[in-house]
């Protein structure tokens, strides 16, 4: 892969809160230079340790909320309160405390029709981005499944859609959904990408996504190559177990 730098903590609980550091740090930074922070959120049981202490003190207090903008980097096809909704992750976990505009919450609207979901959705980036070619997000929070996809992007999808945003029907460990995901396209124009990564489960196609040849195809996690942002790997000891470089 292109350049990027590890970090490997003892349990999710250390990685937890170190991502919630690292993040609000970032939100930080950003509103200062920008007067806006801006972040895809993503979905699953990995970040839900920092979600969960992104909305307690000291994280809560220190975060800028009032300038801060939340995306999702995919969404089931699913109404909002749908247990498998990822919004519903985050409006159970988060937004109850804290005081984010409701209006900076850019929830993809999953109660649609694919086309219709995807459209919306573009759109919601489209004026966010004020008229640059590419929306550009401080962070894109990714997660990585055992088969080596990360958003929604499956082995075996399109490596480099044009566009911003794809509908996705997938089936992954079992759970047939269909989906809407950003594409690289996107992702890669983030100031900062991050990726949570956990469990032991994953341990081999982690060292193939990061030290294996090239297969973007079968690997979409390589897809992720930020253009000009910085690529940040936070692992815990279970998947970090066949890498040694790493600090």
């Amino acid at each position: 892969m292109s350049d990027f730098t590890l970090h490997r903590f003892a349990d999710v609980a250390a990685l937890s809160e170190a991502a919630a550091h690292l993040l609000t740090e970032l939100a930080q930074e950003a509103v200062v230079e920008n007067g806006r922070f801006s972040i895809a959120l993503s979905g699953g049981g990995t970040p839900t340790g920092v979600y969960q202490l992104w909305g307690q003190p000291p994280f809560r207090d220190a975060m800028p909320w009032h300038q801060t903008h939340l995306f999702w980097g995919d969404e089931r096809l699913v109404p909002p309160d749908d247990e498998g909704s990822n919004y519903r992750q985050i409006a159970e976990l988060l937004l109850p405390h804290v005081p984010i505009p409701s209006e900076n919450v850019h929830r993809a609207k999953g109660e649609l029709a694919m086309i219709a979901a995807v459209t919306d959705y573009t759109q919601q980036l489209k004026e966010f981005a004020r008229g640059t070619a590419v929306p550009v997000l401080d962070v894109v929070l990714l997660g990585m499944g055992s088969d080596g996809h990360t958003a929604s992007l499956f082995p075996g999808s399109p490596v480099d859609p044009p566009e911003w945003v794809i509908g996705v029907t997938a089936d992954y460990d079992g759970r047939p959904a269909q989906r809407l995901s950003l594409t690289p396209t996107v992702i890669n124009q983030a100031r900062h990408v991050i990726f949570l990564v956990t469990g032991a489960s994953k341990a081999a196609v982690l060292q193939k996504v990061l030290y294996g040849a090239y297969q973007p195809d079968q690997l979409p996690a390589q897809r992720i190559r930020p253009s000009h942002g910085t690529l940040t790997w936070l692992l815990d000891t279970a998947v970090a177990q066949n890498i040694n470089q790493i600090t």
